[in-house]
């Protein structure tokens, strides 16, 4: 399994982006996708998953309501539309996949099997 993120950059607060991530290499609906970021200094912390087939999302708290996690079994990606961004937000952000039960989209990094490179989004003030 192969994970590619992509469409990080720079953006001012209140600014938006949209990130991808790009499966390849099993069957893509077997996978549930989570997404996680590491700020400069800070541990990893979870920020999105969604389940094998889209239906069931889990967003960390202080996200919710601003992050919007969906997926394309179609073309093997997965979205995470980002608006209003906070400088807070600033960090590398990682997809992960995990070969997971139906109903799953876990928040627990250890539950994710593979892991893409990582994009960086920094966010101005």
């Amino acid at each position: 399994v192969q994970l590619q993120a992509s469409g990080g950059g720079t953006v001012q607060a209140g600014g938006s982006l949209r990130l991808s991530c790009a499966f390849s290499g099993r069957s893509f609906g077997n996978y549930a996708i989570g997404w996680f970021r590491q700020a400069p200094g800070e541990e990893r912390d979870f920020v999105a998953a969604i389940n094998r087939n889209g239906k069931i999302t889990n967003y960390a708290d202080s996200l919710k309501g601003r992050f919007t996690l969906s997926r394309d079994n179609a073309k093997n990606t997965v979205y995470l539309q980002m608006n209003s961004l906070k400088p807070e937000d600033t960090a590398v952000y990682y997809c992960a996949a995990d070969r997971a039960i139906l109903s799953h989209a876990s928040t627990w990094q250890t539950d994710y099997d593979y892991w893409g490179q990582g994009t960086l989004v920094t966010v101005s003030s």
